[in-house]
């Protein structure tokens, strides 16, 4: 019978984790819900920057000023995106195993890393990197104003020349059982105007460079919003896909419990009938 109190004692846990992920999925797609809608109306108006700028600059990137500038320096900066509560299945980790194969590919660089959410910093502190900046409370209420200070600040960097590359990776939303992990230079901010705008019959005032001159900063700052606002939508689609299947084993876990336990059970019953009926026959002989 003791057996059956520990059975008895692991169905009652199991079923209190199965409240608490099913509770944890929930406000997961609550919040997926905001994030999704925030990362899908940003969307459109960062293309639509990018657009106008390709279409202004018209392949005058020697005039654009220093943000365009390609330099043949090697600092590298990784400003990597993470989340600050795990449960979220593969987020981090798979940001990590991206983070290491993008390192492959700038060998010859002298690296460094922004740290955004602190989920990867202990991994990262492990492997001896070299964690220049960390920032948390964005990723909990995420707002333009704070995303334009660290905007600001990696502008700075560059334009300083502490870095010669400045990297964005994160976690790019798909849907919620899907998040593709991904990368994009920030600075120097690569003009594809060769190759991708058409001619275009305006007249500007004041004139186009001028123009692309005083949106470019603007722009800098918007692919920052939108890298957090893709890595915040991932992490709650993340978080409720690992809940959902959390759910789910706990209610198979639950069911096998409860049938092993009915087995005993009813094993235990028979074996007392099985006495009760020898001791019986021990008496009647």
């Amino acid at each position: 019978m003791a057996n059956l109190k520990e059975i008895r004692t692991r169905i009652s846990s199991v079923t209190s984790t199965m409240k608490i992920t099913s509770a944890m999925k929930m406000v997961s797609a609550a919040k997926l819900k905001k994030a999704q809608d925030d990362i899908e109306k940003l969307r459109p108006y960062a293309e639509k920057l990018n657009k106008l700028i390709l279409d202004l600059s018209d392949g005058a990137s020697d005039e654009l000023g220093p943000l365009v500038e390609d330099r043949q320096g090697k600092k590298v900066l990784f400003v990597v995106f993470f989340s600050n509560r795990g449960l979220c299945g593969g987020f981090n980790a798979s940001l990590l195993k991206y983070l290491a194969n993008l390192d492959k590919d700038f060998q010859d660089y002298k690296k460094s890393i922004f740290c955004i959410g602190k989920k990867g910093l202990e991994p990262l502190k492990r492997k001896k990197a070299n964690i220049i900046q960390t920032e948390t409370e964005v990723v909990n209420e995420p707002s333009f104003d704070q995303v334009n200070n660290i905007a600001n600040n990696l502008t700075s960097k560059f334009l300083e020349k502490e870095y010669d590359k400045i990297i964005l990776v994160y976690n790019k939303f798909k849907n919620a059982a899907s998040q593709i992990p991904s990368h994009e230079q920030l600075l120097p901010i690569v003009n594809k105007s060769n190759l991708d705008s058409q001619s275009k019959d305006y007249i500007f005032e004041p004139s186009s460079i001028r123009i692309v001159q005083s949106i470019l900063p603007k722009s800098v700052n918007t692919k920052v919003f939108k890298s957090l606002l893709e890595s915040i939508a991932s992490e709650q689609g993340a978080r409720m896909t690992a809940m959902h299947k959390a759910t789910d084993n706990a209610q198979e876990l639950k069911d096998n419990l409860k049938l092993t336990y009915n087995r005993q059970r009813q094993a235990a019953i028979t074996s007392e009938i099985l006495e009760i009926v020898a001791g019986a026959e021990a008496l009647n002989s």
